[in-house]
């Protein structure tokens, strides 16, 4: 068994195809629904092989021997990432190998962001010349700045840079944002007492993370091995594709089936106020040298433009050449209805499936991606921003209404979030469709079957799971969703994979039940979502938070764009009002752009 990636051909552990499932023989969705939930409820952990894989048995099920050349092209794929990255890939040591000093030193603050480059300059010269005692480390120093810019302006000044670059927004209304205290692990630091952390915006990677193969309990170990409670904003932030099992699009090809980066040189939005961080990291095991880390340091501090201008939250004046939609709409209705057929089966355990579209977009120039994420922070209220570019790589961006988890030390929350409707253009007119999705029985169902799945999930590894409200609306601009909240506290702080394994994918971006879902899915979709509907976050030392990655585009300097949205398929859809739904939840990104052509270009393309 084998797959396609980059144009080598790469060997795959042979278990992850060995998927048995049952046929559930129910006369109506409902008798579906509840015998589905009960058989996923009692397996949730047991199957996460399903997504994620033990490296232990990967390592039995590889054994088998991939060729020499298979070896030798594994070998040049990850020589040639780790070439261009200028940091090293975390995931290539043990992750049971203790790191030597994870230490934050913070420093005091300053006017202006040109100052706090100018201090964190002389650190780094101070570090270079007083190198630690280990083999092994990271640390982070930061300088806080007396003035409040915005992480999205920061970045945007870097737009020069050739380096891979992150953004992470919490949501506006301060329950998702990190409220931290400022110090560092040895205590010598001074502490700024407790701020919110708004947004996060990071250029060059002092530690990637980053495979081909599916992300593993042994993956998010070695992440974790470069954290620590005592230095809670050094962090990790990036994405999981949706399916891993799937072959992996020339576009996707920089992620990997996953891709985290700890950022180099990272501007922190506070509220009230901000902060320039840089960190380095090394291992000598890695090959990764204390000399080596702090010279790529200082090479990236050497390009990082200190000057920020308050960037316009506008995209410049911008046509659409062409914009096509995989699957088009006939296709489209095909699918749908196919589903459908599924569905009505009585000897098919399917309920609910959520297909996709990708649409690209090519426009008369080229569009920048962070103008058009800070576009969509106008949006944002309610809704998480990201963007995520490894080297080389196009840029992921999107603006997220849902949230698939939130963890801090043993509490954690997650959400159910289904059902679709626009908003009213007046007061009256938006109360009547609120009442409308309250009331529709087709997305009742929809929504019923994301929180009971959410609920069973986290029913396994917590002592107590409270959903409160049962099922409430969620307003955002430019639409509305029925929504449900729910918390529990886990037994052990390393459940904190099985959680992640066992929500994504949600039945909110997959269907339900998963297995038979994620399987129809690669069989009707000719696109490869990779990101898209995935995983979207940062892990830190003691706290977690992973957004669904919807309402996403992939964008690429000469590519144009990818706009992805997908809707949820059950009994009583209607492919021509789904088609609709996507349509309303690309607008988003769409009517950033124009329509129609100039006339002199229309002329030109007559002609030719």
């Amino acid at each position: 068994m084998s797959i396609l990636v980059h144009n080598l051909i790469l060997p795959l552990p042979i278990n992850i195809y060995n998927l048995s499932y049952h046929i559930i023989k129910c006369t109506s969705i409902d008798q579906k629904l509840s015998l589905s939930l009960y058989m996923a409820s009692a397996g949730a952990l047991g199957h996460l092989l399903a997504r994620f894989i033990d490296p232990e048995s990967a390592k039995c099920s590889i054994s088998a021997a991939p060729s020499i050349s298979s070896r030798q092209s594994i070998h040049f794929f990850h020589q040639k990432y780790q070439s261009c990255s200028l940091s090293m890939n975390g995931c290539q040591g043990d992750p049971r190998a203790p790191i030597g000093t994870i230490e934050t030193r913070a420093f005091p603050a300053v006017p202006s962001p040109a100052l706090a480059m100018e201090r964190l300059n002389s650190a780094i010269s101070q570090l270079k010349s007083e190198p630690p005692p280990f083999t092994s480390g990271i640390i982070r120093l930061e300088v806080p700045i007396q003035q409040p810019v915005e992480a999205i302006d920061w970045l945007h000044a870097q737009h020069r840079l050739l380096l891979p670059r992150c953004f992470f927004s919490g949501r506006t209304g301060g329950s998702d944002l990190l409220s931290f205290t400022n110090g560092n692990g040895n205590g010598n630091g001074i502490s700024m007492g407790a701020h919110n952390l708004v947004s996060v915006a990071g250029v060059g990677s002092a530690v990637f993370f980053r495979s081909i193969h599916p992300f593993s309990y042994g993956d998010w170990k070695s992440i974790k091995r470069f954290l620590s409670k005592k230095c809670p904003l050094i962090r990790a932030y990036g994405a999981i594709r949706f399916d891993a099992r799937s072959n992996i699009s020339s576009e996707w090809e920089g992620f990997g089936s996953f891709y985290f980066m700890v950022p180099q040189v990272e501007f922190d939005e506070l509220e009230g106020s901000s902060m320039l961080a840089t960190t380095v990291a090394w291992d000598k095991s890695l090959s990764w040298t204390w000399a080596m880390a702090i010279d790529a340091l200082q090479a990236t501090m050497c390009q990082v433009s200190s000057t920020v201008v308050k960037l316009r939250k506008e995209v410049p004046r911008t046509f659409i050449l062409s914009n096509n939609h995989i699957p088009s709409k006939t296709y489209w209705d095909l699918a749908v209805n196919r589903a459908l057929q599924l569905i009505d089966r009585s000897n098919s355990a399917l309920i609910k499936v959520v297909l996709a579209r990708s649409s690209r977009v090519v426009t008369t120039r080229d569009i920048d991606p962070i103008t058009w994420l800070a576009c969509l922070q106008v949006e944002g209220e309610n809704a998480y921003q990201f963007c995520l570019q490894p080297p080389n790589a196009p840029a992921f961006i999107g603006n997220t209404p849902e949230q698939l988890f939130h963890r801090k030390c043993l509490s954690i929350s997650s959400e159910a979030l289904a059902g679709t409707r626009g908003r009213g253009g007046s007061t009256t007119l938006d109360l009547q469709v609120e009442l409308d999705l309250l009331s529709s029985p087709k997305d009742h169902l929809e929504f019923t079957i994301v929180r009971e799945s959410i609920r069973k999930k986290l029913e396994v590894v917590c002592n107590g799971v409270v959903v409160e409200p049962k099922k409430a609306i969620r307003k955002l601009p430019r639409v509305q969703h029925l929504y449900a909240r729910l918390a529990g506290r886990l037994r052990s702080e390393d459940d904190e994979f099985d959680i992640l394994a066992s929500l994504h994918p949600s039945p909110a971006v997959c269907g339900f039940p998963t297995e038979e879902a994620r399987l129809f899915i690669a069989e009707a979709e000719v696109f490869d979502r990779g990101m898209y509907a995935g995983p979207v976050g940062w892990f830190s030392g003691g706290e977690s938070e992973f957004a669904v990655g919807i309402r996403s585009a992939l964008v690429e300097k000469g590519l144009g764009a990818f706009i992805y949205a997908g809707t949820g398929i059950v009994e009583g859809s209607n492919p021509s009002l789904e088609w609709d739904e996507l349509e309303l939840k690309i607008s988003q990104f769409t009517k950033l752009l124009k329509l129609e052509l100039p006339l002199h270009q229309k002329y030109l393309r007559s002609i030719n």
